[in-house]
C-alpha cells in the first residue's frame, strides 16, 4: 500500500468514525470464508457499518478525531481487526454474540459507546444487554402510558357499573307496572258487574 492510498484509507475511516455513537473493534481471525460472508451479511441487515482495517491505519483515524479519545482502545489493536459502527447501542455485542453460539470468533477486542470504553471480549454480555436508545425510549413511553391505561381502565368499568345500575329500575318498574295495568282493566268489570245486579233487581 502506497502512502498516497494510506491517507485515503485513513480519510475514509476518519468520515466513518466523525459522528459515530457506537464503535465497536473485533477479531474476525480464524473466520472461514463462508461464515465471514455470513456475518456481513447479518451486519447490513442490522445498520452495522464492516470494515476490515489495518491497526495502524485506525489507531491514526482515531487519533485524529476531536472530542473522543480512543487511546484506551488501542491496546486491542493486534491480529486481524474489524472496525463496527453502528447507531444501536448492543446491535454489535448482540451480532458478535450470535455468532459465538456456534464458535469461538469472532471476539470483541474493544468498544466505544455512550462515551465509555470497554476493552477485552469479557465485556461481551455486559454490552449486549445495555439497552438501546429505542428499547429505553419504548420503556418510559410504557411507563408513561401505563397510568393513563389503568385510569381509562378504571373509568370504563365504572361507566358500565353505572349503566347497569341504571339498567336494573327500569327493568323493575316495567316487571311492576303490569299487575297495575291489570288491576285496572279488571276494575271496570267487576264495577260493571257490580252497576249491572242492582239495576237488573
Amino acid at each position: 500500500m502506497t502512502k498516497e492510498d494510506k491517507v485515503l484509507v485513513i480519510q475514509e475511516l476518519k468520515d466513518i468514525l466523525q459522528d459515530a455513537k457506537v464503535v465497536y473493534v473485533a477479531n474476525l481471525e480464524g473466520m472461514n470464508a463462508a461464515s465471514t460472508s455470513d456475518f456481513r451479511r447479518q451486519a447490513f441487515k442490522n445498520n452495522i457499518t464492516l470494515k476490515v482495517v489495518k491497526n495502524t491505519l485506525l489507531q491514526k483515524a482515531m487519533e485524529q478525531i476531536e472530542g473522543v479519545d480512543y487511546s484506551e482502545m488501542f491496546q486491542s489493536f493486534k491480529g486481524n481487526t474489524a472496525l463496527m459502527i453502528s447507531d444501536t447501542a448492543n446491535a454489535p455485542a448482540k451480532l458478535i454474540q450470535g455468532f459465538r453460539k456456534k464458535e469461538a470468533i469472532p471476539a470483541l477486542k474493544s468498544a466505544y459507546l455512550q462515551e465509555t470504553i470497554y476493552v477485552g471480549d469479557e465485556n461481551l454480555n455486559a454490552l449486549a444487554n445495555i439497552k438501546s436508545r429505542e428499547e429505553m425510549i419504548g420503556e418510559i413511553i410504557g411507563l408513561l402510558q401505563s397510568p393513563i391505561r389503568n385510569l381509562l381502565s378504571a373509568l370504563q368499568n365504572k361507566d358500565n357499573a353505572s349503566e347497569k345500575t341504571e339498567e336494573t329500575p327500569v327493568a323493575e318498574t316495567k316487571a311492576e307496572e303490569t299487575p297495575v295495568a291489570e288491576v285496572a282493566a279488571e276494575e271496570p268489570e267487576e264495577t260493571a258487574e257490580g252497576t249491572e245486579t242492582p239495576a237488573a233487581e
